[in-house]
């Protein structure tokens, strides 16, 4: 019991070095146990593995208040890198945008592909050929407009990705760790984390394809809300049957107000944000405005409408990616 103790909590300790030097880049060993609340004994054995493994290195030197100038060490943002693939429609056509992600959330690397449609074979030669030319890969994230179940896709407007256990395969085709989320969850995740929200801010995404019906997705203290079986935000299950795509703006603006209502009373975000093309943004406000005027609600969002949905699902998708790669450290 002692023994496995003591390897506890060295890998503890070696994650608040690792996550340190992470955070600030360059640091001295000083200053790294200063931060860390770790001994100058301790951090330097911490270290010397760290250089080893390769996820830090030695830099300069630097002036040590009149003492002998201390040396230095880098965060090797590149030790691990992430692949990020996004499947997205976009006027009516199929396109797999891919990016290669470094621990900075730096990309490194950047692609676009249209395909005529998903097929399997089509992301596994895509994948295999990024493992290729980026060896440092150490997980898969793949960004999707559908939802998982016990790993299976079970809800989706994409009938070709239904019934895929699309994690599972590729972890067992290139021996890697796979995520896969939800468009409009990683959508969200981005616009939060790119705003800066405090914990207890919440915010909705509501998402309106051109042709697929739309998905919302909620973030709620700092986290998202999935549900059961991760079915939260569903909303093209209401039970209003609306037909999204078919609806002139007229009408499409009057069910869009009463969409937030019903959100709004569920909810009560802080913000929605609303991802849609179609929308005239001047009449749009103006009616929202109206509806405002002439229905009661508990408490009134901030709603604004964003061209920018791609722009967050890849910026969501790096960020829900990269949590992956920080060490889970066991408690038993």
């Amino acid at each position: 019991m002692k023994n496995a103790n003591a390897i506890l909590m060295k890998e503890i300790n070696l994650n608040n070095v690792r996550q340190a030097l992470k955070q600030i880049e360059t640091a001295t060993k000083p200053q790294l146990s200063k931060l860390t609340n770790l001994s100058v004994v301790t951090v330097n054995s911490l270290v010397k593995e760290l250089l080893e493994l390769g996820e830090i290195f030695e830099d300069e030197t630097v002036p040590s208040n009149g003492g002998r100038p201390a040396l230095t060490y880098r965060f090797n943002y590149d030790f691990s890198l992430a692949l990020v693939i996004s499947l997205k429609e976009n006027h009516g056509n199929e396109h797999l945008t891919t990016m290669v992600v470094n621990l900075d959330n730096r990309i490194l690397h950047k692609e676009e592909h249209l395909v005529p449609r998903f097929e399997r074979q089509i992301l596994f030669d895509h994948i295999e050929r990024y493992l290729n030319l980026y060896p440092s890969v150490k997980v898969i994230g793949l960004g999707i407009p559908g939802q998982t179940v016990n790993g299976e896709v079970t809800v989706t407007s994409h009938s070709e990705l239904k019934g895929i256990r699309l994690a599972e395969e590729i972890e067992s085709k290139f021996n890697l760790p796979a995520m896969v989320e939800n468009d409009v969850n990683a959508a969200v995740s981005g616009f939060y984390a790119s705003h800066e929200f405090s914990e207890d801010r919440s915010l909705v995404g509501i998402y309106f394809p051109t042709k697929y019906p739309p998905g919302m997705g909620i973030y709620l203290n700092g986290r998202l809300v999935k549900g059961k079986n991760g079915m939260a935000g569903e909303i093209k299950f209401l039970p209003h049957d609306q037909q999204w795509s078919q609806m002139n703006s007229t009408l499409f603006v009057q069910s869009l107000c009463q969409l937030i209502h019903t959100v709004n009373a569920i909810l009560a975000p802080d913000r929605v944000v609303v991802y849609v093309d179609r929308l005239d943004v001047s009449f749009w406000r103006n009616e929202w405005e109206r509806y405002q005027q002439e229905h009661i609600m508990p408490s009134y969002p901030e709603v604004i409408q964003q061209g920018t949905f791609q722009e967050d699902f890849e910026s969501g998708m790096r960020v829900l990616t990269l949590k992956e790669l920080v060490p889970n450290i066991h408690f038993n």
